[in-house]
């Protein structure tokens, strides 16, 4: 009778006298045949395409100069671009954007569109980029929906329908708070360097140094400093328990190779 072949072989023992090789990464594509996802590529290209057009919008109804100096403005230009650049690489089967990227742009547009329906839109006559002072109707309330809106949920959707997570390291939480606090410094500089008076002198009110004092903005800072950090804890924590939308069971393949010295094809 002859035995069963075992399923796992053990690996040969090193040869004495010669130097075990290291094991070395190949590309993914040499292992697992590239996939075209056109779909996704759609879905991206028609948000991305979407948040442009909101911030046309407030261009054209606006300073291009005063509007793109807001955060949401920036945030909506930000995930435009990552947006069709995934669109991009999803159509042709090339490799996603960097998690890092993908992670912080998720959080910007999320911090826009938070502190717009829990704060701003509260406001008598509303919020916008243009100096709108009156209630916001027609355009000016399409580009509103659209970048305060429409933007955050489609990152949203994109964010854990269709990206394979990371997952994403606990320090990227901190990286990305480098920007909302270069933002913030940004503001006041600019505040500062404007006469007395001028409209729109300081772009949100919780930064408004003639209203609250630095002191008082010192404070409001703190308060959203902590909120965004534990939202950015957030995103860090959900890429870790999200499912994966592009795994159909089965262990994913390591796409790593070791020499035969110290293993078999791995």
């Amino acid at each position: 009778m002859i035995a069963p072949i075992p399923k796992d072989i053990p690996d040969l023992p090193p040869i004495p006298g010669i130097a075990a090789l290291a094991p070395y990464n190949v590309p993914s594509t040499a292992v697992v045949a590239p996939v075209h996802r056109p779909l996704a590529a759609a879905f991206r290209l028609l948000a991305a395409m979407t948040a442009a057009a909101g911030i046309a919008i407030d261009l054209y109804l606006g300073s291009p100069a005063h509007v793109l100096s807001y955060f949401a403005a920036q945030s909506n230009l930000l995930a435009a671009v990552v947006l069709a650049a995934s669109a991009r690489r999803a159509w042709m089967a090339r490799r996603p954007l960097p998690a890092a990227l993908t992670g912080g742009t998720l959080l910007y547009v999320l911090i826009t569109g938070l502190v717009y329906h829990l704060h701003l839109a509260n406001r008598p006559g509303g919020f916008s980029m243009t100096g709108e002072t009156a209630s916001l109707h027609g355009w000016q309330a399409l580009a509103n929906l659209v970048l305060y809106t429409v933007t955050p949920v489609a990152v949203v959707i994109d964010w854990l329908l269709l990206t394979r997570p990371a997952p994403l390291a606990m320090r990227y939480a901190a990286t990305w708070l480098v920007y909302p606090l270069v933002y913030l410094a940004f503001c006041l500089t600019r505040g500062a360097m404007l006469s007395p008076g001028t409209t729109e002198r300081y772009l949100y009110p919780f930064v408004d140094a003639d209203r609250h004092g630095y002191v008082g903005i010192l404070g409001n800072t703190a308060i959203l400093g902590v909120a965004f950090y534990a939202l950015a804890l957030l995103v860090v924590a959900l890429d870790h328990l999200r499912p994966d939308p592009l795994r159909h069971g089965g262990r994913r393949p390591e796409n790593r190779i070791s020499s035969p010295a110290t293993g078999g094809l791995k």
